[in-house]
């Protein structure tokens, strides 16, 4: 909370927060500065109607703007003010309107453009041969050493000290040819 009031009133941010101070006295005080109680993160404090939970950016509130304005919506829901000190719907907020609507509505298609290329892009790449992805670590060679050695009976970290693969990788090559040796 500390740089949404720096934010605010950079002088504000280095006062003592007087709520926080009430009712104590001298020594008790002064202790009291240098230990502000730990607020669960994304359940805001507030103490009358009036508050607002105040934030940098809609986008701060979820992983994108989307998110943060769906996340917005839900705390007008809950009758939870909001104040956005940048960027889109900066302004004091206790419940939804044209701008932010028109900002969700705009996210939205943004989401679905980015989504439409990527897949388009896939498909493009699988017409041309391209199957992305990571390459496999284990080609017929590798794969036939390791089942070799793994009826032979050695120790999978051997194997993969040996054929110079990962223990994982081992164990996924084994595993899956476990099938193939059941059948026959």
């Amino acid at each position: 909370m500390g740089q949404y009031r720096q934010a605010e009133d950079p002088a504000a941010a280095r006062r003592p927060r007087p709520d926080l101070l009430e009712g104590l006295r001298g020594e008790d005080q002064r202790q009291a500065r240098h230990r502000r109680p730990a607020r669960p993160l994304g359940r805001p404090v507030l103490h009358s109607r009036r508050d607002l939970l105040a934030v940098q950016e809609v986008d701060r509130l979820g992983r994108n703007l989307l998110e943060g304005l769906i996340v917005l919506n839900d705390l007008f829901q809950q009758g939870i003010g909001v104040k956005v000190l940048e960027g889109i719907g900066a302004g004091e907020h206790t419940e939804r309107s044209f701008i932010l609507d028109l900002a969700l509505a705009l996210a939205e298609d943004r989401r679905r453009d980015i989504v439409k290329k990527t897949l388009n892009g896939l498909e493009a790449a699988r017409r041309q041969g391209e199957l992305g992805g990571r390459r496999p670590v284990v080609d017929d060679d590798k794969r036939a050493a390791i089942l070799d050695r793994h009826r032979r009976g050695e120790s999978i970290r051997t194997i993969a000290a040996g054929v110079k693969v990962s223990i994982g990788v081992v164990h996924k090559t084994i595993t899956e040819a476990r099938p193939l040796d059941q059948t026959t």
